[in-house]
Parts: structure tokens; C-alpha cells; sequence
């Protein structure tokens, strides 16, 4: 019998609000990052409504049966069943109807252009969600009535439609920006109150005038389902990913796992391991999952100058561990293993069902180092981030600004594959069983010249697919760092991915707001994958309330033990 799941087993459906519902002061969600502009009152925050979560916690809702009314736009208004989504429609929008409950919304333009922001609407006085990217690798969620508080890098928008004043019964409207050809979008509001979409190539040589399924728009009679049929639609009319009940799902997901990170950072040592080992065991929750994160590969920072402060630029010199984890061959009475191979066999007297390691999309967060003897066969190519504007105006990321003055030092894409291959297949020969894999979004931000973000991100996700099938058995495979929509829409065979920013033990302001915001992910991004909700401490001061609130999570959510 198992001792301790990773896992609690059960349906998307009621997940956020049992969580929210746990919350001891959800209002502090709401900032520093997801202001409310309107100072919305505590039962507009709480986007669903007394009566919904009634009904979710006694399970009785049922799918009402919906006319079908197909998104029509008349007179400058788009009409979803009856109810005006938008007002003041431009003329240059179109829409094209996919089925009796949904279409594409897009727009044309006079000139092509690598970059367009086309306005949709006007939307007022209705209840909103928005999951929106407050940094390049993650996704929180906000609220509000109107489209001036719907933030840039929104991408996913769901409106509440009352059918009357006093009626308890809604309508649910839902806003995806998806990826249309070799275009990515997203949403925002402006000032007037007007819904945008921006669509964006992320390679000025690859442009358009017009953009006709930016936007793919939906509603239902609860949001739950709305958001399941949404994605049942797009994968059928995109094909480029897959829904979480049709892939394989790692064995590990089963079992109680410890990841090293916020146990050594970056550095994890081979005897820090097995103490942490020893120590789960003999506090009687012993783990059967082990995640080797950031610090064990053979890296150079060439930009870190000896007595100034740390640079975060490394590059990967070598597919192969570092000198903590391989013995230096004259190296004589040393505790050092001799290899990967000789330590992962030592953590398997813990009886240790996986070991996993981490590396970043590009191998290490600076991409590899050019020229070396090991990384020369790959091409590695000094590139510069070029972020889009609409990532500016949200939240900077300090690892973002070390890339964008050192540079990342990317792989050629032609020799992706091989790159990908040659990795996996070294650490599968020295018995590891999958990897963690980083930083995926970094790929929009250096698509310039190599055919745009969504094509770029196309090649290295199936290239990274395709080496995980080949190297490892079960799917190993946990994506990070990976919440835009070019990676998302790109999840074909992935069926694990972060939901969450990272748990920051020592920062007590964020740790609602990280229960918050995976709860909320996970209604979109539990319809691909198994949401891992990161880690957290056993003893810390947010471990009750953390164990308890996760423990009550209804989607099959994955997270780990520090």
C-alpha cells in the first residue's frame, strides 16, 4: 500500500473553488500584482457566484440544454445566445462560426505588418476572469467588470452573462487567443473600455494584413465544461496538442516526491542528497520520487567577474555532470561517485522508484557555450532577446534582464534533435529515468530571423517530444517555465507542466497568492496536462494551511516535498 500520494485523484471541476473557498483572506490575491482598478467588492472578486459553489460542492449541477444560437455579429454587436459580448464592433473584424456554440473572431488590416493590435469591443458592466502572464514564463489570474481591467498578455477571458437583473441563471462567455498560422495572440483592454487583441510573429521578416482566427470565442452554461468543450474543439481544429485524458501520464505522478531546489539552490551536492534522503525516511515519509534540479551539469559563466556580484548567465559546456557528481580520474580516496551512474545506484538503496534531473529548453539558461570541444557539433549561435512590447509593461524578471545583456547562445534549430537526443540518451545510459525541462518561453524572445515564435517553438517542442519517446519509457517528461500560448498549444505529447510561479518560503506575501493562482491555471491548463503545483515546505509556516488547501484540490495535480 502506498505510504504517502503525490496526487489526489478527481475532477477539474470543483478544484478552484474549493481551494478559494480555504483562503484566509483572498482579497490579499489581489495584489501587488493583480490590482483592481474598480476596488471591486468582495463578491465580484469572487468570480463565481454563492449559488455556483453551492451547487459544485454538492455536485448537483447539471449541463443545461442551450439554445442553439451561433456568435452572430448584426449592427456593430457581437451577439453569443442572445447576449451582447461586445459593443461597437469595428468594421474591420471578422468572424467565422466553427459550431452552434462557438467561432473565430479575427480582423483584417490595410498594410502587413510583423505586429497588429486590432480593437474588438466594448465590454462593461460584467463579471470577468482573466488569466494573464504577469511574467514571460507565468500565468496569475484577475478580476474585474469591465475591459479596462483586463491586463496585457491575457490568455483567457471569461465573462459572466446574467439573463437578467434579478435571474440567477448565466451565461458563460469564453475568450481564448490562440495561434493562428505562424501568428501567436493575446488580450488586453484599454482605457475606453474597449477588448483588444494583439497578434505578433515575433520575426519582423514574417508578416500579415489579417488575422482571421486570432480569437476563438465560446459560451456554455457553466465554466467548467465551457472550458473542457473549448479545448475538445481546438485540438480538433489545430491538432498541434493534445487533452490530458488521451496521453500517457508519467508513473511518477504516483508517488511522493522531494526536488532539491529550494533544499541546496543551485548548490546540490551528492551528500546533501542522500542526508535529505535519510531524513525523509526517518521522519517516516520516505520519498519514492527524486528531482535532481539546477547544479548538478558541467556549466560556464563567462560573464561573472571575479569579485562582483553573481551573474546569472550560465552556459552548458558538456552534456555530462559536473565535478561533484563524476570523479576526476587521479582523483584518489574520494568520496566523489565516479559517475551520475554511481549515485543515482546510491539514492536507490532509499528505495527510490525515479530519478529525474533538470536542464533548461536551450540545455542551461545561458544556452550552451560556443566553441567548446563538447557543444561545437551543435552550432550554438549568440543571439539577444527582443521582448515584445506588451511584456514590458508587465512585471521584469531578473533572469530575463542577464540574458538580455549577456545573451543566450541558442542551439541551431536544425540541430535540435540531435542535441536533444545526444543529452537523453547519455542520461538514460547512466539510469535516469526523466527530466524537468526549464525555461521553455525563452524561445519568443529570439525567433527573429528563424521564422517567428510559433514556428520556432513548433520545431523545438517536437524535437523535445520526439527525444523523450525515444530515450525514456513513461513519458518523462515535466515541462517549466512553459505558461504562453505558444508552448501550451504546442503540448502534444507533455502530459506534466507547471501551473504556478515558483513557492517562495521566505516571501509570506505571494504564498496565497501561489495557492490562488494554481488553482486558477489549473482550470485551463488542467484541460492539457497534470498541473504541477511546485513545491512546498513541511516545516514552514504556510505548511498547514499549504497541505491542507492542496489536499482539497479536485484535479490531479502534481507537487512536491521539501
Amino acid at each position: 500500500m502506498r505510504r504517502v500520494t503525490q496526487l489526489v485523484h478527481t475532477t477539474t471541476t470543483t478544484a478552484a473553488a474549493n481551494v478559494l473557498s480555504q483562503l484566509p483572506n483572498i482579497s490579499t490575491f489581489c495584489t501587488p500584482f493583480a490590482p483592481s482598478s474598480n476596488n471591486l467588492s468582495q463578491d465580484k472578486f469572487n468570480f463565481f457566484s454563492h449559488r455556483s459553489l453551492f451547487l459544485i460542492r454538492n455536485q448537483k449541477w447539471r449541463q443545461h440544454m442551450l439554445l442553439a444560437t451561433r456568435p452572430l455579429l448584426k449592427d456593430r454587436n457581437l451577439s453569443i445566445n442572445g447576449k451582447e459580448a461586445l459593443k461597437d464592433v469595428p468594421e474591420n473584424i471578422v468572424v467565422m462560426p466553427l459550431t452552434d456554440t462557438s467561432a473565430f473572431v479575427g480582423a483584417t488590416s490595410p498594410h502587413a505588418s510583423s505586429r497588429h493590435v486590432f480593437k474588438l469591443g466594448v465590454i462593461k458592466d460584467v463579471r470577468l476572469l482573466c488569466l494573464f502572464r504577469f511574467k514571460l514564463w507565468w500565468m496569475i489570474p484577475r478580476t474585474g467588470s469591465s475591459a479596462s481591467d483586463i491586463p496585457l498578455e491575457t490568455q483567457m477571458l471569461l465573462l459572466e452573462a446574467r439573463q437578467g437583473p434579478t435571474s440567477s441563471q448565466s451565461t458563460y462567455i469564453i475568450f481564448l487567443p490562440v495561434l493562428d498560422g505562424n501568428f501567436r495572440s493575446s488580450l488586453q483592454g484599454n482605457s475606453s473600455d474597449e477588448l483588444e487583441f494583439c497578434v505578433e510573429s515575433g520575426d519582423p521578416a514574417v508578416v500579415t494584413s489579417e488575422s482571421p482566427k486570432a480569437v476563438f470565442v465560446n459560451y456554455g452554461d457553466h465554466p467548467f465544461d465551457l472550458v473542457k468543450d473549448s479545448m475538445m474543439i481546438l485540438e480538433k481544429q489545430f491538432g498541434t496538442f493534445a487533452l490530458r485524458e488521451t496521453k500517457q501520464t508519467p508513473g511518477m505522478l504516483d508517488w511522493f516526491g522531494w526536488c532539491t531546489w529550494d533544499a541546496f539552490y543551485s548548490d546540490v551536492n551528492p551528500q546533501g542528497i542522500k542526508d535529505g534522503l535519510m531524513s525523509l525516511s526517518q521522519g517516516g515519509t520516505p520519498a519514492r520520487f527524486l528531482l535532481i534540479d539546477d547544479g548538478w551539469q558541467d556549466t560556464i559563466n563567462e560573464f561573472l567577474e571575479q569579485g562582483e556580484p553573481f551573474v546569472d548567465g550560465l552556459q552548458l559546456a558538456n552534456i555530462k555532470e559536473n565535478k561533484k557528481f563524476r570523479r576526476i580520474a587521479n582523483e584518489v580516496n574520494s568520496k566523489t561517485p565516479s559517475d551520475l551512474k554511481e549515485f543515482i545506484s546510491d539514492t536507490r538503496t532509499f528505495d527510490l522508484k525515479y530519478v529525474y534531473v533538470w536542464h533548461a529548453l536551450l540545455g542551461c539558461w545561458g544556452g550552451l557555450v560556443p566553441n567548446a570541444v563538447a557543444t561545437k557539433n551543435y552550432d550554438p549561435k549568440l543571439r539577444y532577446p527582443i521582448l515584445s512590447p506588451v511584456y514590458l509593461a508587465n512585471m521584469r524578471d531578473i533572469s530575463m534582464d542577464s540574458m538580455g545583456k549577456y545573451g543566450i547562445c541558442l542551439v541551431d534549430p536544425d540541430k535540435i534533435s540531435q542535441f536533444y537526443d545526444d543529452l537523453h540518451g547519455y542520461l538514460a545510459s547512466q539510469d535516469v529515468d526523466g527530466v524537468k525541462v526549464d525555461a521553455q518561453n525563452i524561445l519568443e524572445t529570439i525567433s527573429a530571423g528563424l521564422g517567428g515564435r510559433v514556428s520556432l517553438t513548433r520545431r523545438f517542442q517536437q524535437a523535445l517530444e520526439g527525444s523523450i519517446a525515444a530515450n525514456f519509457s513513461d513519458n518523462s517528461i515535466i515541462c517549466c517555465m512553459a505558461q504562453s500560448t505558444d508552448s501550451i498549444y504546442h503540448l502534444k505529447q507533455s502530459a506534466v507542466s507547471r501551473a504556478s510561479d515558483d513557492f517562495y518560503p521566505k516571501e509570506p506575501t505571494t504564498w496565497a497568492r501561489h495557492v490562488a493562482a494554481v488553482a486558477f491555471n489549473s482550470i485551463l491548463h488542467g484541460e492539457l496536462v497534470v498541473p504541477d503545483w511546485d513545491m512546498f515546505y513541511s516545516l514552514h509556516d504556510a505548511a498547514e494551511s499549504s497541505g491542507r488547501l492542496w489536499s482539497l484540490c479536485l484535479a490531479k495535480c502534481a507537487f512536491f516535498m521539501v
